[in-house]
């Protein structure tokens, strides 16, 4: 049974540790435990909630060992247990980590208390995190895989009572990309759309699903890479109709050729494509839709696109060219590769 459900449940640890870099399912977890261990009038004199990097943790323990008032749970929750990891923080707090230590050994059968650390990870050699990851329930928030992430969108679809088709998947995250929070108001839109028990298909995603610039160019990149030309223009000269500014355009078109050549090296050096999100520190998702649009490409062509852009920010800066031609340009010579 997932935390989610144990919690709904009224299933409740004394003790959790909501760790990683994925901060919706750290949030929910979190309005999860606000909205089920106490009720709105017992919140106002149970609930607390702690910054370690402000407070030392003993103020903490002591709290959480007094009795509720007017109830019968107290809810503690602990942002930034920065002494969890390797970090050494900025500002010193003196944390009594050893009246942690006794207390996460002994937790009052009172008191629910979430620690949540929004770190990559933790450092696994230091005692206190080897005992709270023992002690507690532990949610590991890392970013979803491809596979995750679809079965996180079916998975959501029903808690949502309504199905969804797997093209409608594919073009959801094509549109909406891997950001969870982002996915999740698309979702609920959707949902609301075809109502209860319906079912989203593609073409409701097309219809429904907004894009922002950053998606557009994206398009506009896929587009690129297949040498669609028409399509090419046809979106950039909607950009313009919109008023896009073309610096902006073009930095977006620039990250994205960027990614799409780091991503071609890395494999190619023989780094799987989980190792390389991590190094460039982008979403799993992105450096699968990047290394398909690399193999349309040599390094040498990209290279040489990478340069052609550069001089098309030159121009862009010093206002040789008109910048919307100047961008239109570009396309074209990059279509041409």
């Amino acid at each position: 049974m997932s935390i989610i459900k144990k919690i709904k449940s009224k299933k409740f640890s004394p003790l959790y540790l909501l760790y990683g870099t994925e901060s919706f399912l750290i949030n929910e977890v979190k309005q999860k435990l606000m909205s089920n261990v106490l009720t709105n009038d017992e919140s106002e004199f149970n609930y607390s909630a702690y910054d370690l990097e402000e407070t030392p943790v003993e103020l903490v323990i002591e709290d959480a060992e007094t009795y509720p008032f007017m109830g019968e749970k107290k809810l503690i929750i602990v942002h930034n247990p920065v002494f969890l990891t390797a970090v050494k923080p900025k500002e010193k707090v003196e944390h009594n980590l050893k009246k942690l230590e006794e207390y996460l050994t002994n937790p009052a059968p009172y008191t629910v208390m979430a620690f949540t650390a929004n770190y990559e990870k933790l450092d696994e050699r230091k005692k206190i995190t080897k005992l709270i990851k023992k002690h507690a329930e532990v949610l590991e928030a890392k970013p979803l895989n491809e596979v995750q992430l679809k079965n996180w969108i079916k998975d959501r679809a029903v808690l949502y009572n309504v199905e969804i088709e797997d093209p409608a998947i594919e073009t959801l995250l094509f549109m909406a990309g891997g950001d969870l929070m982002v996915l999740n108001e698309e979702l609920i839109k959707l949902s609301l759309y075809v109502g209860e028990g319906g079912s989203i298909t593609e073409e409701t995603v097309k219809s429904l699903i907004s894009r922002s610039l950053e998606q557009n160019v994206f398009s506009l990149t896929e587009n690129v890479v297949k040498r669609k030309s028409d399509e090419v223009l046809r979106i950039y000269y909607d950009l313009m109709k919109q008023n896009e500014e073309p610096i902006k355009i073009l930095s977006l078109i620039a990250g994205q050729f960027r990614l799409i050549y780091q991503v071609k090296e890395l494999t190619g050096r023989g780094y799987n494509q989980k190792h390389v999100a991590g190094m460039l520190k982008v979403h799993p998702y992105r450096v699968k839709l990047a290394a398909g649009q690399g193999n349309s490409f040599s390094n040498e062509e990209l290279k040489a696109i990478i340069h052609l852009i550069a001089e098309c920010d030159i121009t862009l800066k010093t206002g040789g060219l008109d910048r919307s031609v100047a961008v239109e340009l570009l396309l074209m010579k990059i279509l041409k590769k």
